[in-house]
């Protein structure tokens, strides 16, 4: 009966920490707002304003700016982290989208956008996130993310007596369609096909294998082909391509094809826009664009900056954030930090180097994310950074400041 008695009494504990811990989790850490931001002309977007559910205002801003495409990943992500930690955050749509369904809602506002016209929301934006009352209009900083690492910078630079701090994640340093879309269409599926689907170091290698991993060569055959797997079809094209259905010379045959591909996807002689480029007016923005590497020691010696990326991003190298923290070197800017992540890809996610993985981005690149702009944003003391096990134990850091 005591032993029924004492389990009894344990059960009863248990349920009530079970209970405890289910009304933890619905406990409200963030509050948000859903807003529209006036672009001009007639023209608006959605946006959505999250800051802390507790603490006295004003807090630090931070202004998100998401990659290409319709959709706002990694803002909602990001925005939930640091909102719950201190910082009142903004994400909005691109101009004729819907970013939280990824979808397009008009498609002539859509098609004609350029990066220009991105670089003017992103404005709109900031000044929209300085006006809120949860903001503290002195502590603002913006986090881009791929195509919004182009944008960020100069953003900075037009705006720098409102931006504190930038955030570069998965960063461009070269022209996004010139160099990356190469690196991308050429160079990356020439070292696979060499390193990888070349085990013998032949020279050649047969159609069968590229098909069977079609990804790294997504320039050379239809794109629904390649994102649903269409073998059939790969099949097919690759044997009209090179006019045989066996075994190719990489340098001879899939060298000259993959430039030619890359040469007719850079044409923009469609209309149309497609699933991976864009649009063919924001395409030719994009080729006409000065590199962030011409333009980055213009961002203001105040303006703290990190750059953080993935050692295995597919999409943007490594090596474009260290030309970046070269030249931010040169220029002897006081405060510059990059974090690179061994295994990461360009959602900083674990990615092999061939091609990027989709998933929530790793809480430690968050912790980091979190721990600089602490820092720079004057919820801690200055001294204070970044935990040194996790930096140790998942990047590779290396910073140039004055504190």
């Amino acid at each position: 009966m005591i032993g029924m008695l004492g389990l009894s009494c344990l059960s009863t504990s248990i349920f009530k920490q079970q209970d405890q811990a289910l009304a933890q989790q619905y406990v409200q850490t963030t509050k948000s707002r859903n807003l529209a931001i006036d672009l001009g002309n007639g023209l608006k977007t959605n946006a959505t304003l999250t800051y802390p559910a507790v603490g006295k205002g004003p807090f630090p801003g931070v202004l998100l700016i998401q990659g290409a495409g319709a959709g706002i990943w990694p803002s909602p992500e990001i925005a939930q982290y640091l909102s719950e930690r201190g910082f009142a955050t903004l994400q909005y749509d691109k101009r004729g989208t819907n970013g939280v369904n990824h979808t397009i809602i008009d498609t002539n506002i859509w098609g004609n956008a350029t990066v220009n016209n991105l670089i003017h929301d992103a404005e709109k934006a900031l000044n929209f996130l300085i006006q809120q009352p949860e903001v503290d209009p002195k502590m603002v900083s913006i986090v881009g993310h791929s195509e919004g690492t182009i944008i960020t910078p100069r953003v900075a630079i037009n705006n720098s007596a409102n931006v504190k701090n930038i955030i570069l994640m998965g960063t461009v340093a070269q022209n996004l369609i010139k160099d990356l879309l190469y690196y991308q269409g050429v160079n990356l599926p020439l070292q696979y096909a060499r390193q990888v689907l070349d085990k013998n170091h032949t020279g050649f290698i047969s159609i069968p294998q590229i098909a069977k991993d079609p990804l790294p060569f997504k320039f050379m055959v239809p794109i629904y082909a390649v994102l649903t797997n269409n073998t059939k079809v790969i099949l097919a094209t690759l044997k009209k391509e090179f006019g045989t259905n066996g075994y190719v010379s990489i340098d001879k045959q899939l060298n000259p094809l993959l430039i030619k591909s890359y040469k007719n996807f850079t044409a923009f002689n469609s209309s149309k826009c497609n699933n991976i480029g864009g649009c063919p007016i924001w395409m030719r923005s994009q080729l006409r664009l000065i590199p962030n590497l011409s333009i980055i020691g213009n961002v203001s010696k105040s303006t703290g900056i990190l750059l953080l990326n993935g050692e295995n991003d597919s999409q943007v190298p490594v090596q474009q954030a260290f030309l970046l923290q070269q030249r931010l070197t040169d220029v002897n800017h006081p405060d510059h930090t990059l974090i690179t992540y061994p295994n990461l890809g360009h959602t900083f996610y674990p990615s092999s180097q061939w091609s990027t993985r989709d998933g929530p981005i790793e809480p430690y690149v968050l912790a980091d994310l979190y721990a600089w702009l602490e820092a720079h944003s004057g919820l801690s003391h200055p001294h204070i950074a970044a935990p040194t096990s996790t930096l140790a134990a998942n990047a590779n850091t290396s910073s140039s400041s004055k504190r």
